[in-house]
């Protein structure tokens, strides 16, 4: 497959002249089929990636979770794998990224492996001893099979000329000429003039970047230079809502659940930091694995200061028509993981993808099997057994910021002291990490610095005003 990550795309761009702000674009649909991988993205990508800018980028705490796994020690994990899973996470939909024009990933292609003895088993490694009877190995390449309406396009279908807006709204050509402009103040055709611009792989990723925290990411990427991007902290606190279950409030059917002590102060209302377990800090690993499409599927209208949801939401509204298939509009509004990035104490409910092997071709669309499927197990390095990826029992030290490393007492004590709080300010509280805990940890680690506050007791303090 060719590589076009050096290719440009080609964008008329509609600007006002009096306020020198993009009203809006109308590209081709590589760009759209661009804009929409934004979706499938794993965060663990998106923070690697941004490092290479000059300028840093910062998202919430999930700097700090990447940042963590690099330092701890690759003995911790219960493989190196894992360890490199975390830092590289794969994209489940990177057979089709593969084929954009510009590619924000500089992940390697994806190989896939079955057994030439038609066992039922894929796996990604090779060379891998398959478990059936015929303890053959599992050595056969296999192509994945894409959609045969997929020809020159990748998510939306060809020939169709979407308008994009300065805050990432996508409209269809359907839609009324004299509403589209009614709504984009488009008045006065004297106060505006065309711009042809040739955008690569760095300027879309700029897009997405800007995305996050600016209403006007194409003004941002496209007119004016490149400022520091930095999700604001005080949005979560007022878009976001869970019920505390601390301070005298039980908690029922702790079965499942991850029990976490958390060191609070008791003056402050802040959690200092938390003693936890292999389990809970593979949950927070897991969420660099997360593709940014079920972050926002799970983001209530108004948490994040940018428009990036105004992007997410606008695909939901797009009639199927435009779009290849259900399954590619599956791929980016409920995107999955790749097979073995999740594990049994999840909590957050995504799925992984699902291969299927007909007239010897691989896909993960079921579109395109007429009988009932035969669904693929695949196997890999990573011991199945494993509940994370770490290997346990083991005991962290995790500061309010998602910052991680091995328990120490003297450890405890500098946080202590570098938060100005004293010994006998601090008291101790046990959580219970379900489903809704695990999704709130989540959202405020892609958007807040204060996560285990705002988790567990960000009721009981005044929201944090931005600085």
């Amino acid at each position: 497959m060719a590589d076009k990550s050096t290719n440009n795309i080609e964008l008329k761009v509609l600007v006002d002249k009096g306020s020198n702000k993009v009203i809006f674009i109308e590209p081709e649909n590589d760009f759209v089929d661009v804009l929409f991988s934004f979706m499938t993205i794993p965060m663990g990508t998106i923070i690697r990636l941004a490092r290479k800018h000059s300028d840093p980028v910062v998202i919430g705490c999930m700097n700090n979770l990447y940042a963590s796994v690099e330092n701890i020690d690759e003995q911790k994990f219960w493989i190196p794998k894992c360890k490199a899973m975390l830092l590289r996470p794969r994209n489940a939909a990177d057979s089709h990224c593969n084929l954009l024009k510009l590619k924000l990933d500089d992940a390697m292609r994806r190989e896939y492996y079955v057994c030439t003895r038609g066992s039922k088993f894929l796996s990604f490694d090779w060379p891998i001893k398959c478990p059936c009877p015929c303890s053959s190995v599992i050595d056969e390449e296999k192509c994945l099979r894409l959609h045969p309406s997929q020809l020159g396009s990748v998510f939306v279908k060809g020939e169709i000329r979407f308008t994009v807006t300065d805050d990432l709204q996508v409209i269809p050509p359907i839609a009324s000429t004299n509403s589209v402009f009614t709504k984009l103040g488009v008045m006065d055709v004297d106060a505006t003039e065309e711009l042809t611009v040739n955008i690569g792989t760095v300027e879309m990723f700029n897009l997405l970047m800007s995305s996050l925290v600016s209403k006007t990411p194409l003004t941002e990427t496209l007119l004016k230079p490149k400022q520091e991007p930095k999700l604001s902290s005080k949005v979560i606190n007022q878009a976001i809502h869970f019920e505390s279950q601390m301070f005298g409030e039980s908690t029922n059917d702790e079965e499942g659940k991850i029990s976490v002590k958390l060191v609070v102060s008791k003056s402050e209302k802040m959690v200092c930091y938390a003693e936890a377990g292999e389990d809970f800090v593979s949950l927070l690993f897991s969420f660099l694995t997360l593709p940014l499409g079920f972050i926002l599927k799970n983001m209530k209208d108004g948490s994040l200061r940018g428009c990036i949801s105004h992007l997410y939401k606008t695909i939901q509204d797009l009639d199927g028509q435009y779009m290849i298939s259900n399954h590619h509009n599956e791929m980016i509004l409920d995107p999955k993981l790749v097979p073995g990035f999740c594990y049994k104490k999840s909590l957050l409910g995504i799925e992984e993808t699902s291969y299927y092997l007909v007239n010897n071709m691989l896909t993960t669309d079921r579109s395109l099997i007429s009988t009932e499927p035969s669904q693929l197990k695949v196997i890999g390095k990573k011991d199945d057994s494993a509940l994370g990826f770490l290997k346990g029992p083991a005991m962290f030290v995790v500061t309010d910021n998602l910052v991680v490393r091995p328990i120490s007492r003297i450890l405890e004590l500098h946080i202590l002291k570098d938060l100005n709080v004293p010994v006998t300010d601090i008291e101790d509280q046990i959580v219970h990490v379900g489903k809704k805990e695990a999704l709130h940890l989540l959202l405020s680690s892609f958007l807040c610095d204060s996560v285990l506050t705002n988790t567990f007791v960000a009721d009981l303090r005044e929201p944090k005003q931005e600085q």
